[in-house]
């Protein structure tokens, strides 16, 4: 395997499937095989999710709504859709264990770096909800956040694309995909890969970020393997 110990970032629409809110099945039993796949293999796996298919505090807040409030419900979207895909997992026969960045009992412990290292060394594939635990902060900086504490050797930043373009590829036919790119190339072109803060955190911390299709079923097993299918940003 290229990959040993990963972080999945996922993003929280891609849970909807063709539906247009909410969670599908389908989509939780295609990811929980995928997943599945790589636990066989003996690579650690940590999950984040996004909860945009239920909440997004910056639509809340653009509505009026208090952005501290807006990004607290958005925290607790992601508990949902993280609880949502344990069940699955564990449905598949795979043991788990859910973090949060906020701690909510009885369901989840509040994350920290050594109770989740611990849980992947024994087999457990490891879900972080509650973004940081913070309002102002994005899943893409959380999962920055997590993936540098556990040490992961990578994010896969699991999309509806096969990669970074230099133009939408569902909007722009002509849009060509990169292989590769630097930090520096993404900012300087202003590809929107992260947010900011995130990409800030990985090129500090020398952390990889590995885009591709999450949706075709497979696909997280060839990159872990190390297939190029699709655009790594380093």
């Amino acid at each position: 395997m290229k990959y040993n110990r990963i972080l999945l970032k996922l993003s929280g629409e891609s849970l909807m499937g063709k539906q247009s809110y909410g969670i599908a099945p389908e989509m939780l039993t295609q990811y929980a095989n995928d997943i599945k796949a790589v636990v066989e293999k003996g690579v650690e796996v940590a999950i984040v999710i996004g909860g945009g298919n239920i909440f997004r505090g910056l639509s809340g807040a653009s509505k009026g709504m208090d952005r501290v409030q807006g990004d607290y419900m958005g925290m607790l979207a992601t508990l949902i859709n993280s609880m949502a895909l344990q069940a699955e997992l564990e449905k598949q026969g795979l043991k788990t264990e859910l973090l949060g960045g906020l701690a909510i009992e009885p369901i989840c412990k509040e994350m920290s770096r050594r109770r989740a290292i611990e849980a992947m060394q024994a087999g457990r594939v490891v879900i972080i909800g509650g973004g940081t635990g913070n309002p102002f902060f994005t899943t893409d900086t959380a999962s920055t956040l997590r993936a540098i504490e556990i040490k992961a050797d990578v994010i896969l930043k699991g999309t509806r694309v096969d990669g970074v373009y230099t133009a939408d590829p569902e909007k722009d036919p002509s849009a060509v995909k990169y292989p590769t790119l630097s930090f520096q190339e993404a900012l300087g072109k202003k590809l929107k890969i992260m947010d900011l803060t995130a990409f800030a955190l990985c090129e500090e911390n020398k952390l990889p970020i590995y885009v591709f299709d999450m949706n075709r079923p497979g696909n997280l097993l060839k990159v872990v393997s190390g297939e190029e299918i699709g655009t790594l940003v380093s």
